[in-house]
């Protein structure tokens, strides 16, 4: 698992030894990335954009964006082992002080009081395959009103996975990778 491209580009990132944390596999981030810097479809400037950057496990996609120039990254990981690899990732970026990480279950963070106060351009959804709630996040995610109007949401599910998103929401692409299903909406 490498960076593919920007300031950090080839650069290693760690991944936990254990198997509760799947990391995002480079043919689906790069795929992921080409779509958001060439399709017609989306509007982001990656390079002054805010990421959040939820179920980040060892940090790839949010990583990722720093690297192409991200103006700051939120990460939420609620998982110890997964959170050390984040944290030791990102303190191999020599000089990145613009992210924040956050050591809560995205679901009970925004349940609550809480507020980030900041609003995204991009919202990176990756649970654990085996998780059923992303309608009740997204119906959080919009409550909150946290995505800019032009901002977007990308979910990233396994292709046989039978949870029917939102209508909510407005999906503006579907792509299949391997295992992998990615819904780019806002």
């Amino acid at each position: 698992m490498k960076i593919i491209a920007g300031k950090f580009k080839g650069k290693k990132l760690f991944l936990p030894l254990d198997k509760n944390t799947r990391p995002l596999k480079n043919i689906v981030k790069e795929s992921i990335f080409n779509l958001l810097e060439h399709s017609k479809k989306f509007n982001i400037d990656l390079k002054n954009s805010l990421v959040l950057d939820l179920f980040s496990g060892s940090g790839s996609f949010g990583i990722e964006c720093i690297s192409r120039g991200s103006e700051n990254v939120y990460f939420f990981e609620n998982y110890m082992q997964a959170v050390k690899i984040l944290k030791k990732n990102l303190s191999a970026l020599e000089k990145v002080h613009n992210y924040k990480i956050f050591e809560f279950n995205c679901f009970d963070y925004f349940n609550s009081n809480r507020e980030i106060g900041k609003k995204f351009d991009i919202i990176f959804i990756d649970p654990p395959y085996k998780e059923t709630k992303i309608n009740e996040l997204l119906e959080k995610i919009i409550k909150k009103k946290i995505l800019k109007s032009q901002g977007i949401l990308i979910i990233h599910r396994h292709k046989k996975d039978k949870i029917v998103i939102t209508e909510k929401i407005n999906i503006l692409d579907t792509r299949t990778y391997g295992v992998s299903k990615v819904y780019f909406a806002n």
